[in-house]
């Protein structure tokens, strides 16, 4: 008996133009559970595509592998993929990862209640993929039971990461695979706890050894300067807080955004002014250091110079009345990460305060533990995407390229060395995150233009290999 899985393809409702990028959004119905025979439900996956290159006869489709965020902000921000689309004359296609933007399988008020989160995970949302790009191309031809269109995969850090185990878990499926800034190797066993603050410490003291010692410096003088409640009062007033310091925990927060701030400047460190994750300068973090230039004044006089550089992401167009301390990332992103981080994506991390700029903290997994059971009902397992794609042993993967660069932190668990003949890395050691997906620009650096180039060339010889028929 035969298990038939019916698509509904909704009507086009909006073209929409951003960033000078044309695309029909439409959408797909697919399953809540791919992988068993008693859950019926279903929901709509959103998706993006524009066909105006596309050669239906050959041409390959290139796919992108939404990650943790609406699909626009991908859309918007991979302007490589639309650049070569009319050479290798591609339909060009953006998925929406499940749980996030409008692909929630209950609906913006139950998706996130109780068991509901379980399907939440990479293998559910590659096999959305699989169910969408069978629609796209159609049946194979009846005499070779090929397709005519090869699909080649894209993603930059978890959309990377998507890219590349797509490839390794559906080869017949995806023709080969573009993982940009992919960690990988950022689990349990496989990279050290300390080398993603490692990488985004250097991207500091190598832009100002004062700034990344004031940056060090500055978690003790929170500590001093709150011990008080004037001292409390003097913080919020001095960094424009929107919710004044009270209690510890405020404190506790307040420090844990700057911390998050650290890391995402470093994420997108671009050397042009761009607005991934917030508006930003380029060059942001030269920016940044600019006010940190003595880690030994006083503790407020220290405070007011970290202040001045943490403003340039939270308020670097001059809008934001006051500071926000909740969260440094969107608020509909995080419901569904931190449910992944509690779950398949166990990224052990850690910090000593005297090779890295932040305090010392250490991998406590069963303190993590504790909240994800606590917070999501659920017990974190450190080796399920090693068991589920194969870990550091990628002898058996085949045409995948592995792109990073080395200012960014993420690059502390991807692929740095060639695996193989057709599992390769490239390494660019000026670059930030996945800026080589990012559209061009004059002042992108001659690694990235390297990068983009061998992109093409790896791509065009996964298309040939396709269509050859020896």
């Amino acid at each position: 008996m035969s298990i038939i899985k019916f698509y509904l393809i909704l009507p086009l409702i909006l073209k929409s133009v951003l960033s000078g990028y044309v695309y029909d959004v439409e959408y797909i119905t697919v399953p809540v559970d791919h992988f068993s025979f008693s859950n019926g439900h279903t929901f709509n996956l959103k998706y993006l595509i524009n066909d105006t290159y596309w050669n239906s006869k050959r041409g390959p489709i290139f796919f992108y592998a939404g990650g943790e965020d609406t699909i626009e902000v991908f859309c918007d921000n991979t302007g490589f993929v639309w650049e070569i689309a009319e050479r290798f004359q591609a339909l060009v296609v953006f998925a929406e990862h499940r749980y996030y933007g409008e692909s929630l399988p209950y609906g913006h008020e139950e998706s996130f209640k109780g068991d509901r989160l379980g399907y939440l995970n990479s293998q559910q949302a590659l096999a959305d993929f699989v169910d969408l790009i069978a629609h796209l191309r159609g049946p194979p031809c009846p005499k070779t039971g090929k397709h005519s269109n090869p699909v080649i995969a894209f993603g930059g850090s978890y959309g990377g990461m998507l890219a590349s185990w797509f490839r390794m878990k559906y080869p017949t499926v995806v023709e080969g695979a573009i993982a940009s800034s992919a960690p990988i190797w950022q689990f349990t066993g496989m990279t050290p706890c300390n080398a993603f603050y490692n990488v985004t410490s250097n991207v500091y003291t190598d832009t100002s050894a004062e700034c990344g010692a004031s940056i060090r410096a500055s978690w003790k003088a929170i500590d001093n300067v709150t011990e008080s409640d004037e001292g409390k009062k003097w913080l919020s007033d001095s960094w424009k807080l929107c919710q004044p310091l009270q209690e510890t925990s405020d404190v506790i927060k307040l420090k844990l955004w700057a911390w998050e701030v650290y890391v995402s400047l470093a994420m997108v460190n671009y050397p042009y002014p761009a607005d991934f994750l917030a508006p930003l300068p380029g060059n942001p973090i030269r920016e940044v250091c600019k006010s940190m230039t003595d880690h030994k004044q006083g503790d407020r006089t220290l405070l007011e110079s970290v202040f001045g550089g943490l403003s340039v992401y939270f308020n670097h167009t001059g809008a934001a009345d006051c500071l926000n301390f909740s969260t440094a990332y969107p608020e509909e992103m995080m419901m569904g990460w931190n449910y992944q981080a509690c779950t398949e994506m166990i990224m052990p991390l850690c910090s000593n305060g005297v090779t890295d700029i932040f305090e010392a903290y250490g991998w406590d997994f069963e303190g993590y533990a504790d909240y994800c059971q606590q917070t999501y009902g659920v017990m974190p397992k450190t080796d399920t995407v090693e068991k589920e794609y194969g870990g550091k042993y990628l002898k058996a993967a085949s045409n995948i390229v592995f792109s990073n660069g080395l200012l960014d932190p993420w690059s502390s668990g991807g692929v740095l060395h060639s695996v193989s003949t057709s599992v390769r890395a490239i390494v660019m050691p000026d670059t930030a995150h996945h800026l080589d997906l990012r559209a061009s620009h004059h002042l992108d650096p001659k690694s990235v233009k390297k990068a983009r180039n061998e992109i093409q060339r790896w791509i065009n010889k996964w298309i040939y290999k396709y269509h050859c028929p020896y």
